[in-house]
């Protein structure tokens, strides 16, 4: 169900929008577009404001004031012309687990009145694609975790979507069930399938996503692609250091005088610097000794911990 935007076309446009639940702002009046061909990430922990906004995409739940058009209509007003052209991944599988994988297929298509024959072929496209050829006669209760995910993408795709939506789309996959996936995701992008990712992982951020929108509160703390963002907000690199229980926060104030800024997590001070080795180093020369240590980039988490002054995982 393809509509006559073109690559690069804004397809989702939002202004000063807000979502209220009583005393509670989960969306705090946020401005933000989505193009067409890209895949745009919401970023940040629980409570964040990004699967409220996910929802308001989505046509399934009212904003409180503000402006939001998705395939330039309002979700108020042409909600059901909105869905027929989405395809929403949640964040649990809600599959029919007594139903084999085809059925699974074929009966999600029948939900939007597409015809048998249209379906069928469809079906043959997306066993392939999701890689569950072989598995088209199981019942979904003997699938893998990974399988079941891909499947749960397939048949979001079923309707042919021009914007696929994904809550939290590899959690509880392990890594290489996690690949698997980000490769079907990137190939969906190059067909021009514009995908919406809410995510707390910072590595699946950064795979997938072309720009990232951060969250906290309900509030947008930064917009950019992964690489500016990082570049923007974080040095080069990090070192990080242990010093023993206590000891870290003792020696936080000695520790600031060798960088332009450190954080002091219970486990562990992160120290930010162009070079983590010549830092070290310095640290060393001048008799402070780090009972672990490691030299690595900076990261999401790193921009995350900028903005917000903690981790993902709090």
């Amino acid at each position: 169900m393809t509509s006559n935007f073109r690559i690069g076309d804004p397809l989702i446009r939002a202004s000063k929008l807000r979502k209220e639940f009583g005393d509670f702002t989960a969306v705090n009046g946020i401005d933000f577009e989505v193009r067409k061909g890209e895949s745009f990430g919401f970023l940040g922990p629980n409570g964040a404001g990004k699967s409220t906004t996910m929802r308001i995409i989505a046509a399934t739940l009212t904003r409180t004031s503000g402006e939001i058009t998705i395939l330039d209509k309002d979700p108020e007003v042409h909600g059901p012309e909105i869905r027929a052209h989405l395809g929403v991944v949640p964040q649990q599988d809600n599959l029919d687990a007594a139903l084999t994988v085809e059925d699974n297929l074929y009966i999600y298509g029948r939900y939007f009145g597409l015809s048998k024959k249209f379906i069928r072929n469809k079906i043959e496209e997306l066993l392939e694609f999701a890689q569950l050829e072989e598995k088209r006669s199981v019942k979904v209760e003997a699938l893998s975790g990974g399988m079941k995910r891909r499947l749960t993408i397939a048949r979001a795709l079923i309707s042919e979507p021009e914007i696929l939506m994904l809550d939290e789309p590899t959690t509880g996959l392990d890594p290489q069930a996690r690949h698997i996936l980000w490769d079907r995701l990137f190939r969906l992008k190059e067909q021009g399938v514009t995908l919406l990712i809410t995510t707390h992982f910072m590595d699946e951020a950064e795979q997938l996503c072309d720009r990232l929108m951060v969250m906290d509160k309900g509030s947008i703390m930064a917009e950019d692609s992964p690489a500016s963002l990082i570049k923007n907000f974080a040095t080069k690199e990090v070192l990080e250091v242990r010093f023993g229980s206590g000891r870290n926060v003792e020696l936080a104030d000695t520790l600031r005088t060798h960088c332009d800024r450190i954080e002091v997590l219970p486990d562990r001070v992160l120290m930010y610097a162009e070079s983590g080795e010549d830092l070290l180093h310095r640290l060393v020369s001048n008799g402070l000794q780090p009972l672990t240590s490691l030299v690595r980039r900076s990261s999401l988490e790193d921009v995350f911990l900028r903005l917000t002054g903690r981790t993902l995982v709090d």
